[in-house]
């Protein structure tokens, strides 16, 4: 998953001839002026919109990331300043594999039409501080052009190639050649964020934008790199778009971390494992080897089964809208385009399932041991005895083997913050199509005052991630009685379609110093 270390070595080059190899600045530098619209495109009527089309919320639409910062000629994102690979799956082919070629933009887009990809969103590091040619993250302008030369070719031959909108790496927020680090609440700051949106908009001519409703789709990345943000950043985006580009106002998906009104939400790492706020994310799996610096994160593709594994589980509970998790990533191996390693099996097994998904296909759930059966269960301990119920370790909750009253079990402490999860997945074969209501048995011991509640992955559209961490309505008192115990929750309107961390189903909910768990069974109520 993409954090502030996510610059690839060969960016962090260009980067360091600006700024001396270091971002960090003893004081806030200067705020210079903010230069105009890179591109010709602005100030439009309706008249420049004749030949736009736009998708509609009724259409179910499958998107994916297009990472272009590759230059065979330059070596930028190929290889590392010490001349080692600088990536961890690998073109096709080497020829013409630079952000500068029409004929590399055109082959890529052809593809992701044989991949029933409706639209594509180029990742923009464009920023105000960028524009210069001499810039370290100008190729994210001089990509462009090319880009939309390539994709008018294509529609001269009669296609119908994915349509243009924007994924706006927030990254330049905080890495820009400026040094600048944006406060989002100030009047400085909303003009560098619309910026950088307009100057995308402005390089792409109506016709081939992505639009929904009639409005420009742009995703926003984490909201981690601004130095603060609110909701009036959002609105004098779209108040300013809209005087610049013909009344149009940006449809606009937030990443989760983006604490505002936003007409969507969006998770980043969806090629770990489907994500689903609202639009979905999802991947072939994850492998950041070749970038130098990071610890070890492997999410292996296991031939196939992973993908079409997290499409399948979309598909039980599907969005509108999809991302795949990247088209062509290639420094953290979660491409799905054509690859040395890989050929175009993703190509075809993107094509199958965005098939299905247009097609509104359901998979059943598959039969197994636990079709039939009342209950699933699993009894904690040093070894954990599972029967169709298994825990699962997360950052935010990994109890460990102890005992207490007498009985082998786990315990969760939860430290400072004082609140922790325990987290638990379930045999599919358990599950039924449509929403379930269950009963979960804890049994606990109660070591200390707090308290106790559940969060399953179920159908309030109001929970965080759209339903996915839907709370049980009972809370339980923890009072510190040293003393076995048994709490019952209900869990009505459930899926338990893995949405939650890790691929969970459900989780406990402490707020307490630590807690002593053994037992836990879920029933058919």
């Amino acid at each position: 998953m993409r954090n502030a270390g996510f610059i690839a070595q060969p960016m962090a080059a260009a980067v360091a001839v600006a700024v001396g190899g270091c971002l960090c600045f003893a004081a806030a530098p200067p705020e210079r002026e903010i230069p105009p619209a890179f591109g010709p495109y602005v100030n439009l009527t309706a008249a420049d919109f004749a030949e736009a089309r736009s998708f509609t919320r009724a259409d179910r639409l499958v998107g994916t990331y297009y990472f272009y910062w590759y230059c065979v000629r330059t070596k930028e994102h190929i290889v590392n300043p010490d001349g080692s690979d600088a990536l961890t799956d690998h073109p096709a082919s080497m020829e013409d594999f630079s952000y500068r070629s029409v004929r590399w933009h055109q082959k890529e887009l052809s593809d992701m039409m044989d991949a029933g990809i409706d639209f594509v969103l180029p990742v923009f590091w464009g920023a105000p501080s960028e524009q210069a040619t001499n810039a370290g993250l100008h190729w994210s302008y001089a990509g462009l052009p090319p880009l939309v030369q390539a994709r008018e070719a294509l529609l001269r031959q009669g296609k119908n190639p994915p349509r243009i909108g924007l994924f706006y790496d927030t990254s330049t927020l905080r890495h820009n050649r400026w040094g600048q680090h944006l406060d989002l609440t100030t009047d400085y700051g909303k003009r560098w964020f619309y910026a950088t949106i307009r100057d995308f908009f402005s390089m792409i001519p109506p016709k081939h934008w992505a639009m929904l409703d009639g409005r420009p789709i742009v995703l926003l990345y984490s909201a981690a790199f601004a130095k603060n943000h609110d909701q009036s950043v959002i609105d004098y985006t779209r108040e300013q778009f809209k005087k610049d580009f013909g009344g149009r106002v940006p449809w606009i998906g937030a990443e989760v971390s983006w604490r505002l009104q936003a007409d969507a939400k969006v998770a980043w790492g969806g090629a770990l494992g489907l994500r689903n706020p609202g639009i979905a994310s999802l991947g072939p799996g994850y492998d950041h080897s070749a970038v130098p610096g990071r610890a070890p994160l492997v999410v292996p593709r296991a031939g196939g089964r992973f993908y079409e594994t997290n499409w399948i589980k979309f598909l039980r509970r599907p969005s509108k809208l999809v991302m795949v998790e990247t088209w062509n990533e290639f420094h953290e191996g979660t491409d799905v385009c054509e690859s040395k390693e890989y050929g175009r099996q993703y190509i075809e097994l993107t094509r199958k399932y965005a098939t299905l998904f247009k097609q509104g296909w359901m998979p059943p759930w598959p039969p197994g041991r636990f079709t039939r059966a009342s209950a699933v269960s699993v009894v904690l301990g040093p070894a954990d005895q599972a029967d169709g119920l298994w825990r699962i370790d997360n950052e935010d909750g990994a109890p460990v083997p102890a005992r207490a009253g007498e009985r082998d079990c786990r315990l969760l402490r939860t430290g400072a913050r004082g609140h922790g999860y325990v987290y638990f997945g379930l045999d599919d074969s358990f599950k039924r199509a449509g929403a379930m209501n269950l009963k979960l048995e804890v049994e606990y011991f109660d070591s200390a005052a707090g308290a106790l509640g559940v969060e399953f992955d179920g159908s309030d559209s109001a929970a965080p991630f759209g339903g996915a961490y839907t709370r049980s309505p009972e809370t339980v008192k923890l009072t510190g009685s040293k003393t076995w115990k048994t709490a019952v929750f209900t869990l009505p309107g459930a899926r338990l379609l893995n949405s939650q961390n890790r691929g969970a189903d459900l989780r406990l909910v402490v707020q307490a110093p630590e807690i002593y768990v053994r037992r836990i069974v879920l029933r058919r109520n």
